[in-house]
């Protein structure tokens, strides 16, 4: 018995065919074939574009008939098949849609399924399983269906589990999970979902990259460009050399470079971080001492501290915030968590109660009516 066609917007091989020919002859913008609105679906994986373009099939049939439960294994066999036409023989896959090739884009370099891929427009198309598919990536992204696909234009294949899924009428992509370094793509048809994993393993690498050509456009003529990208490299533990140089870029580069807390910090911070301690502590030294040095920004820097485990520094900067500042809030509260960090809880409700009563506004009364009673039960606070 011939195999049933894959090709699920034609009701039969000589219809492709007439509407081929008529596609060569014509130059006319003409409806889709069958009906089969295109559709297309994008998502950003951080710079990271990933766009699924297709023709999709509903599951009721070209005369009105309901499909439900017969798409999978009838329509769309199980394995390869014989579409009675074009090169590929028996061995051809579904096109994983219908009319054209799907196609599957991305901007730059990811993993499939823990599999490299690179950027680039591919042809989509599956093999169909009872418990397993096989999702092909092919090079060829312009033919028509899957009739003249050719094995070794593979760029990847890579298996994937089909799992039950709410009914979809419309064969769909969606993007049903996302994260800042991953995501998965699912093919989403009458029952059936078919997931794949999408990951950019160096995803901080890309945005240095793009950084590194911002910091050359308008981005590189205000010191705000070059503190920003130096602070990122800081806070991902990347590219650290050269982030010290566009740190000092922002602090004293003609023309824009700017001296102020935020920038003198992150100088201090990457100086520390490539091995120079003496300048570490010169410049940080000077950033608590500079005029844009208020009481909330040394508090917030002495918090960095203790999220650092730096107790005993960030101890020190609480202490200095006081000098600086006496009894300005959030002076005490810096003062309660220093002394907490290091074990005198005795002090650390000192100050906390002096705290209580500074509190601006009624939620920070109540967090800090909290901390008192934990240090008063003997408890740290954090």
């Amino acid at each position: 018995m011939r195999s049933r066609l894959s090709i699920v917007s034609f009701t039969c091989l000589a219809a492709t065919m007439a509407f081929a020919t008529a596609a060569v002859a014509q130059s006319v913008t003409l409806p889709p074939s069958g009906n089969n609105q295109k559709a297309e679906v994008s998502q950003w994986i951080g710079l990271v574009k990933v766009s699924v373009s297709y023709s999709s099939p509903d599951v009721t049939g070209p005369n009105g008939e309901d499909r439900s439960g017969q798409i999978w294994g009838q329509l769309v066999p199980y394995g390869m098949a014989n579409l009675g036409f074009g090169t590929c023989g028996d061995t051809c896959p579904w096109r994983a849609g219908a009319n054209e090739n799907t196609t599957f884009t991305v901007s730059h370099d990811i993993k499939v399924e823990g599999r490299p891929l690179k950027a680039g427009t591919y042809g989509l198309h599956m093999i169909p399983g009872k418990s397993d598919w096989t999702v092909i990536f092919s090079k060829n992204a312009s033919s028509w269906g899957s009739y003249f696909y050719d094995k070794k234009e593979d760029a990847l294949r890579v298996k994937v589990k089909p799992k039950e899924s709410a009914f979809q009428h419309w064969l769909t992509y969606e993007f049903t999970d996302r994260h800042p370094k991953k995501a998965t793509l699912a093919l989403k048809w009458d029952k059936l979902e078919i997931p794949l994993a999408l990951a950019v393993e160096n995803i901080e690498q890309l945005y240095v990259a793009q950084m590194r050509d911002d910091l050359r456009s308008s981005a590189g003529f205000s010191y705000q460009g070059w503190q920003q990208a130096a602070n990122y490299c800081l806070r991902n533990e990347i590219n650290l050399q050269e982030a010290l140089v566009w740190a000092e870029k922002a602090v004293s580069l003609p023309f824009i470079g700017q001296k102020n807390f935020q920038t003198l910090q992150t100088l201090a911070s990457l100086q520390e971080a490539n091995g120079n301690d003496k300048a570490a502590k010169a410049t940080i030294d000077e950033a608590l001492d500079h005029p844009t040095a208020t009481p909330l920004v040394i508090h917030q820097y002495g918090r960095q501290l203790l999220t650092q485990k730096k107790n005993q520094r960030a101890l020190a900067v609480f202490k200095l915030n006081a000098k600086k500042h006496q009894d300005t809030w959030p002076v005490h509260v810096g003062l309660m968590r220093g002394y907490s960090a290091v074990g005198d809880l005795k002090t650390a409700l000192k100050h906390a109660e002096k705290a209580v009563k500074q509190a601006p506004d009624k939620l920070n009364r109540a967090n800090l009516e909290k901390m008192v009673t934990r240090l008063k039960a003997g408890k740290p606070v954090t």
